[in-house]
């Protein structure tokens, strides 16, 4: 058993939590659909449409709370949605576009330990300027002092967005390394779930822009990397326990929408 019993509680009171604060929220669409109510019943409709809502912040309101109830038992310092810094050198975000150049033009291939060790060297190099990074979604540092940086994503991400994810990830890096130089710094794309199983998740969309061994965790992959082998196990087991709890709540909520 991975997960302890005080985080199995802390992880299903987030879920409860989570489920019942957004039935207080939930405001149904005001389209009208009168076909649809008429075939399928307002109950259905309103069930899809706050399944829709649901996962639109299932990651700020469920994902990182979690990530951050698992993380506590294995890393001396956790938070998530922060801020790493507000300065980069100019010779560093000079070497990042450099790096994005390269890998658009298939000049160079992802190597992120090389693309690290190349900002680390010009992380002090020039003026340093005033910067607003992207928040971390999760900021782990373990007891040697190793930080990781997540990018939380979509199950799905958008293609067209991987330069920007590779961006972050290197501006993070070189943030953390202006104020440190020395600090051994991972920063890391994070998928909480594989739309494809039982098939592998289909990472070549991102081959050419990320660093698949050291850039990018996926379902398994993550949530173990957090709470210990066997951890996605157990989670699936968590929300299927806390679903099964809360059905008749689910139920009597969406029948109230055919009153």
């Amino acid at each position: 058993m991975s997960l302890t019993e005080i985080q199995i509680k802390n992880v299903e009171n987030v879920l409860r939590n989570a489920l019942r604060n957004k039935f207080q929220t939930y405001k149904p669409e005001t389209s009208s659909m009168p076909f649809h109510v008429r075939l399928l019943g307002k109950d259905r409709l309103a069930l899809y449409s706050f399944i829709h809502s649901l996962s639109t912040n299932f990651g700020t309101s469920i994902f990182e709370p979690v990530a951050v109830t698992l993380a506590k038992g294995r890393f001396k310092n956790v938070k998530s949605h922060t801020s790493v810094g507000d300065y980069i050198s100019t010779q560093s975000q000079n070497e990042i576009q450099r790096i994005i150049d390269n890998l658009i033009t298939a000049s160079s291939s992802p190597n992120k330990i090389k693309e690290i060790e190349a900002i680390r060297k010009v992380c002090k190099s020039g003026d340093m300027v005033r910067v607003k990074p992207t928040l971390v979604d999760l900021f782990l540092e373990d007891k040697n002092g190793v930080f990781y940086l997540f990018d939380l994503k979509t199950a799905k991400p958008n293609i067209g967005n991987f330069k920007e994810f590779k961006r972050t990830l290197l501006e993070w890096a070189a943030v953390i390394l202006a104020s440190n130089p020395d600090s051994y710094v991972n920063t890391l794309i994070a998928i909480p779930y594989n739309p494809y199983e039982p098939a592998p998740y289909n990472r070549w969309t991102m081959r050419g822009m990320l660093d698949l061994s050291t850039e990018l965790k996926v379902a398994g992959e993550f949530w173990d990397f957090l709470g210990g082998e066997g951890t996605y196990k157990e989670l699936l087991e968590c929300f299927e326990r806390v679903g099964i709890e809360l059905r008749s709540e689910v139920d009597s909520y969406f029948a109230s929408f055919n009153k």
